[in-house]
């Protein structure tokens, strides 16, 4: 006769999930070089992989139909190793073309912070941010994104064929096994509509603030103005703070070839543009495309950042998303963390309609 185990106590049980967790996050850490490509793969899949049904339904080979799918995968990650590419070539140009500005800027800046009484200790890492090396640097992380990009193409394609060769048999699931999975497929699908959404909102805003933000710049008279507006379409994918990332360089541009007053103007410029379309528009249709929260969505930029690198950035809303479907959906007793992370859904789940408090 067996004897019945114990259960764990709560705490215990949490602090099992936490050490797990701790476990999972390390190896994520040490794998980063692995893991952000691979997982921006598997997001290129996501967007990609709705082309291949139409096509299939219409007639077309499978074969074709998966063609499709990867060509189309290629286009983008290609399309966005070349934007990133130009801009970190231009980049550096300019930086070059304009040391000395930078140099002089820089030491006149820590001339300004000493006269108003600020120590050597905190202004002379200030003006090291002007100095050209350290601009420098940051073309060169822009050329280390591109290579993630670039090693991601052969996730795209790997993922893409044996994702189209399982579809048919993945598509029977739910016959084969009944009920008892068809929540676990609707979550599944529905993670993969939510990051859709995401993206094509962050597209469509990102691609109006570029626009918006090159031809201001341009009218202005800031050198290289096409580098800052793709700079602005890719930092709109960073949630909360990517229009500071993209405001920092074309801001300091423009205190060295224009002083004060062109650097402010710049600043109102963008203020007035992406304060209005990124902060107070674009997160009411992020909202509805994700259902995640202000605070958690600021939060996963920073976290997903740490673990992952730059490339986290932009995948933090995905990757969040996952977590939240992979732990929290599946567990009724989640439900009040669903609704701290955002996800109306969580209420109705409880016999409560969203609205209701």
């Amino acid at each position: 006769m067996e004897t019945a185990r114990p259960a764990l106590s709560p705490s215990l049980r949490i602090l099992l999930g936490l050490a797990a967790a701790v476990i999972v996050l390390a190896g994520l850490y040490l794998a980063r070089d692995l893991v952000g490509p691979l997982v921006l793969g598997a997001v290129i899949v996501i967007i990609c992989l709705p082309v291949r049904a139409p096509l299939v339904r219409r007639g077309w080979p499978s074969w074709v139909a998966t063609t499709a799918v990867i060509a189309l995968g290629y286009v983008i990650l290609a399309v966005l190793a070349a934007l990133l590419a130009f801009a970190g070539v231009q980049f550096a140009e300019m930086v070059r073309d304009y040391s000395d500005q930078l140099r002089a800027t820089g030491a006149a800046f820590v001339e300004w912070l000493q006269a108003l009484g600020v120590q050597d200790a905190a202004a002379d890492p200030v003006g090291a941010l002007l100095q050209p090396s350290t601009l420098l640097g940051v073309a060169a992380s822009l050329g280390g994104t591109v290579t993630s990009v670039l090693v991601a193409f052969f996730f795209v394609l790997a993922y893409v064929i044996f994702m189209a060769a399982d579809a048919a048999r993945y598509s029977r699931a739910t016959s084969e096994f009944g009920a008892s999975i068809a929540q676990t497929v609707s979550r599944v699908a529905a993670y993969n509509r939510g990051v859709r959404r995401y993206y094509v909102v962050n597209a469509s805003f990102g691609a109006v603030v570029a626009i918006i933000d090159g031809l201001a710049l341009w009218a202005l008279g800031i050198p290289a103005p096409a580098v800052w507006a793709i700079l602005a379409f890719v930092t709109n994918f960073v949630p909360n703070i990517g229009f500071v990332l993209g405001l920092i360089p074309p801001a300091v541009l423009a205190l060295v070839v224009g002083g004060w007053p062109l650097m402010l103007v710049v600043i109102a410029t963008y203020c007035v543009v992406n304060v209005t379309l990124q902060v107070l528009i674009q997160p009411k249709f992020v909202s509805d495309a994700v259902s995640l929260s202000l605070t958690l969505s600021f939060f996963s930029v920073i976290f997903w950042t740490f673990v992952i690198g730059p490339l986290g950035a932009i995948l933090s809303i995905p990757l969040t998303l996952l977590v939240r479907a992979l732990i929290l959906e599946g567990d009724p007793d989640s439900r009040w963390l669903r609704w701290l992370s955002g996800d109306p859904e969580a209420r109705a789940d409880a016999g409560q309609p969203p609205g209701v408090s």
